[in-house]
């Protein structure tokens, strides 16, 4: 688990703030560009044998809808960060181009694979045509921008096709983290502290998604472990490096409803028509 989620503070509002002295004068975009291009640096950038998705939550929920899409599905990932979801999607026949607002990141990835679709951009105005995309998947990303998901929702209605399907994930306000906002104690905001990510309920998203003009298709809390891992290392003080709390973190996430421990939360939407 990376250190630098220990920078992220306490919720106001289901917002969570992070301490970062050096972007507090930069606007938003230049800030999660610089914010995100430090991250992935932390994680050894991008890797010539990408890491595999085949196991992961969203890969197991996403792929029996993109096998019903007939042909060579055209496919978007929003925010595609160290690139590993362009490489295997792509290498599973889909026609994927992966965007992401870090510069450096994207420009190492068209380094490292010339052959798949990698691209600078911001996704609240991707500059693709109407109607271009299939499906489009971001995880991760639309909680990170402080005016709300909107501008990421409406781009993405634009580009997907009629008929095209949205999968997001964003992080879930679980229960633990709803306890902990209702009882904590009011605080004033540190003057080095700047927003980082709202967390959603599952109606909040819903509302969010219709409001974008989708038609909501399912909802999944995803990555248990990570967030009883997360709760033992908050509330508890256990370090995520410790085996004995990697080991309560197996025993413990069968157990406890995935609602209400649940990291991230993924939806699946459609835009009407076809």
């Amino acid at each position: 688990m990376p250190d630098f989620d220990d920078n992220i503070q306490g919720c106001i509002l289901r917002k969570d703030y992070l301490t970062d002295k050096n972007t507090l004068q930069s606007d938003e975009s230049t800030f999660v560009a610089d914010y995100w291009t430090r991250v992935w640096e932390q994680q050894g950038g991008p890797r010539v044998a990408p890491a595999r998705i085949a196991g992961k939550n969203e890969y197991r929920i996403m792929s029996p809808y993109l096998a019903r899409i007939p042909g060579r599905a055209k496919i978007l990932d929003g925010g595609c960060g160290l690139g590993e979801w362009v490489v295997a999607l792509a290498k599973e026949g889909h026609d994927v181009v992966g965007m992401d607002i870090s510069r450096p990141t994207v420009e190492q990835l068209a380094r490292m694979f010339p052959e798949a679709g990698f691209e600078f951009g911001d996704i609240r105005k991707t500059g693709y045509q109407d109607n271009s995309f299939d499906a489009y998947f971001s995880w991760g990303v639309f909680e990170h921008f402080e005016a709300g998901p909107g501008d990421c929702l409406r781009e993405a209605f634009r580009i997907l096709k009629p008929g095209g399907l949205l999968f997001i994930s964003v992080p879930l306000d679980n229960l633990r983290q709803s306890l902990l906002g209702t009882f904590a104690a009011a605080r004033h905001m540190a003057r080095d502290e700047r927003f980082y990510q709202y967390r959603f309920t599952r109606s909040e998203l819903a509302r969010e998604l219709s409001q974008g003009g989708f038609e909501l298709v399912s909802f999944h809390p995803i990555h248990k472990r990570q967030g009883v891992l997360r709760a033992l290392h908050h509330e508890l003080g256990m370090p995520y490096r410790w085996l004995l709390t990697r080991g309560l973190a197996v025993a413990l996430s069968p157990i406890v409803p995935a609602w209400w421990i649940a990291h991230m939360m993924l939806a699946v939407a459609r835009k009407p028509g076809a």
